[in-house]
């Protein structure tokens, strides 16, 4: 059964760091693209970041440009997405998911197969 579970959000403020991680099980992680999606009440889920199986290559939306990094530890068969720089805007329910390693650039939530429950990031101004 594959699972994908996500920590460390959380309430932070403005200007301050997150790191989210997702840990994977019931798949092999590196035969995969990984990507975060999030969504705010009230507003369609869209997509944040993604990265290449191997980490070589990775995409992210533009507001989070700068911001935001995206890794994986393959090894570790987890994920992570470091936020800096936080925004009350960045406030939303993050979503990590799988898709088939064809998958690349732009995260499209149609090609993502397997998803996590999601963790709470609420940033205070």
């Amino acid at each position: 059964q594959v699972q994908l579970v996500e920590s460390g959000g959380g309430l932070v403020q403005a200007g301050g760091s997150l790191r989210l991680s997702c840990a994977a099980s019931g798949l092999m992680l590196s035969r995969y693209t990984m990507a975060w999606f999030r969504q705010a009440p009230g507003k369609e889920r869209e997509s944040v970041a993604s990265t290449s199986r191997s980490g070589s290559s990775t995409w992210y939306t533009d507001s989070v440009k700068g911001r935001f990094t995206i890794s994986r530890d393959n090894a570790e068969n987890t994920v992570y997405l470091q936020m800096s720089s936080l925004k009350p805007e960045d406030t939303a329910v993050y979503y990590c998911a799988a898709a088939p390693a064809t998958v690349r650039g732009p995260a499209r939530a149609n090609e993502y197969l397997y998803w996590g429950q999601g963790t709470q990031v609420t940033v205070s101004s």
